[in-house]
């Protein structure tokens, strides 16, 4: 699949904004301890992967009802759905000026992850959180995510590059006030 970059100007991919709030003080310290384990931007990138699949459980699989949206609230209260995840991942690899999109795929609801560009190309990461039958790798080859889409069954992934989250996603998760309300919110289609 071809993705499809949302804006020509690679710089996008590199924003702060509300969400991905990656001039924050926390989700800089985070950034700033990583990067002091990693000996160059791929090491790193694959660090911030595996810090934001591995230590912030996924809300739906831990049970936890709080909803985060904002990429320092993901990362200071720990807990998140897809969507959340990828914003704090996103922030994280911003924070060390690795270009870093959203995208998006449909299952019965739509999932949430994210691209990173190395080596002139995008390559799409899921940062969502591993358990029994998912098992998402960071691969700058073969994509490694946590869901392949059925094409038959009407599942797929949106090719389109996002440098900000799509307003339906961040529309439902800004309104809803636990993740019972959210899980019943969430778009089935961008």
């Amino acid at each position: 699949m071809e993705l499809i970059q949302q804006s020509l100007d690679l710089s996008a991919y590199l924003a702060a904004d509300e969400v991905i709030d990656h001039e924050h003080p926390y989700v800089r310290e985070v950034a700033g301890r990583l990067a002091k384990q990693a000996e160059d931007s791929y090491a790193y990138a694959r660090l911030a992967f595996e810090f934001v699949r591995d230590t912030i459980p996924h809300s739906q699989d831990a049970g936890d009802p709080r909803v985060t949206w904002r990429a320092s609230d993901v990362l200071e209260q720990r807990t998140g759905i897809c969507y959340a995840k990828a914003h704090a991942l996103t922030a994280l690899l911003r924070a060390e000026d690795i270009p870093t999109a959203l995208c998006y795929q449909r299952f019965d609801v739509v999932h949430g992850l994210v691209a990173v560009r190395f080596d002139g190309a995008w390559h799409r990461q899921d940062p969502r959180g591993n358990k029994p039958g998912v098992n998402a790798q960071f691969s700058l080859g073969r994509e490694r995510l946590a869901f392949v889409p059925d094409r038959e069954a009407g599942e797929a992934d949106y090719p389109e590059l996002y440098a900000a989250p799509h307003p339906a996603v961040l529309a439902v998760l800004r309104a809803a006030g636990d993740r019972a309300r959210l899980w019943a919110a969430l778009p089935a289609a961008l």
